[in-house]
Parts: structure tokens; C-alpha cells; sequence
């Protein structure tokens, strides 16, 4: 993985096509929340199938807690599609035949020159695409278990949410101040927060 790829450094705003062939910028796919990025080896791999399934329930718990999750994977759209449909997954997946993510964060995986694929990542990142914790996941155990992206998760919400705890005096006192972009969606109305997922 490239150097910069660290706990602190910013993340690159790829833009891909999504499984509909829609460009799509990762920032934008984030917007303002926090964000779990899975590079992906593509559907041929069972591993990242099987990681993918395991997936499905944590994705479900970030929509409610207001947290995004994007997969990236070397196959062509139509593999993508098939991919996402074949695992049941209702996230964002990105398809990149052209191995650009591969190649700007110098991760092919060159054990496999059959399929050249990128070495599995999952990437952690606070809003505005700030990497908190990256997992290399060549080896299966390598991978983030779910409970430990809760915990990420976790967090990052309480750095990152200004009102992640409001039983603070000083929050109770905004509220009641009528200062609401001290809390959620901050200033914005909750059709803007929705984006385009």
C-alpha cells in the first residue's frame, strides 16, 4: 500500500463506475458520514464473497447509524452487478477493469497474474475521506471481523459527531438556544444528508 495511506492521511476521491455504470466520486458516496471502503479481488474470489455476505448485516446497522460502505473490485460493470446482486448487498459497488485504484495505491496482487487483482483492503475513513484504520486483507483472518468495524465505527462517530454525546451541558444549553447545527444533520435538512447512496 502506498506510504501515504496511513491513519490521518487523506484517502484518494477515485471516481468509477458504479454496477449501473453511473460515475460516481467516492466523496460524494460518503458525503459526511463515516465511511467503510472494501477493495475487493472481485466476485471470482470466495473469500471476498464470503467476507461480502458477512457484511450484510453490519451494512444494515450503518444505515441507521448514519455510516456509508462502498466496495471497489477489478471486474467490468456487469461482473460488479453480478457481484453485488449475487451476494445480496445493497451498498455502492464500484467496478475498475482499468486497475486504477490497483496501481495508484501499488497494491497488485503479483502472486495472481491470472486475474491481477489488487491485494483485499478495508479501509476505515472518518468524512472527507480521512483514513482512520486500514486492514490488508490478503489472508482471509487479515480482514476486519464485523464486531471490530463497529468498534472503528464506533470511534469515528464519537470524533466526529458534535453531538454524539448529548447529556453535555454545553450541548443541552445550544439546544435550548435554538443553535440546532450543533446537532444532526448539522445545518442541513435531512433530504440533503440522504445523497445519492
Amino acid at each position: 500500500m502506498r506510504a501515504d495511506i496511513v491513519s490521518g492521511g487523506v484517502f484518494p476521491d477515485y471516481e468509477l463506475n458504479d454496477h449501473i455504470g453511473k460515475r460516481r466520486k467516492l466523496s460524494d458516496l460518503q458525503s459526511i458520514y463515516p465511511m467503510v471502503l472494501v477493495l475487493s479481488r472481485g466476485s471470482y474470489c470466495p473469500k471476498d464473497r464470503r467476507q461480502a455476505e458477512g457484511l450484510l448485516q453490519l451494512h444494515r446497522e450503518m444505515g441507521v447509524g448514519y455510516c456509508r460502505m462502498v466496495t471497489i473490485s477489478t471486474d467490468a460493470i456487469a461482473e460488479t452487478r453480478e457481484y453485488r446482486s449475487g451476494v445480496g448487498a445493497h451498498w455502492t459497488f464500484l467496478a475498475d477493469p482499468r486497475r486504477i485504484v490497483q496501481k495508484d495505491l501499488d497494491i497488485a496482487e503479483y502472486t495472481d497474474p491470472v486475474h491481477n487483482p489488487m491485494i483485499p483492503h478495508v479501509i476505515v475513513l472518518e468524512p472527507k475521506l480521512i483514513v482512520h484504520k486500514v486492514y490488508n486483507g490478503y489472508w482471509f483472518f487479515g480482514r476486519p471481523t464485523v464486531e471490530e468495524l463497529r468498534q472503528d465505527l464506533r470511534a469515528v462517530c464519537m470524533k466526529c459527531f458534535a453531538d454524539w454525546d448529548i447529556t453535555r451541558p454545553e450541548l443541552r444549553k445550544a439546544w435550548s438556544e435554538g443553535r440546532k447545527e450543533l446537532f444532526f444533520p448539522y445545518g442541513q435538512t435531512f433530504a440533503q444528508t440522504l445523497g445519492d447512496e
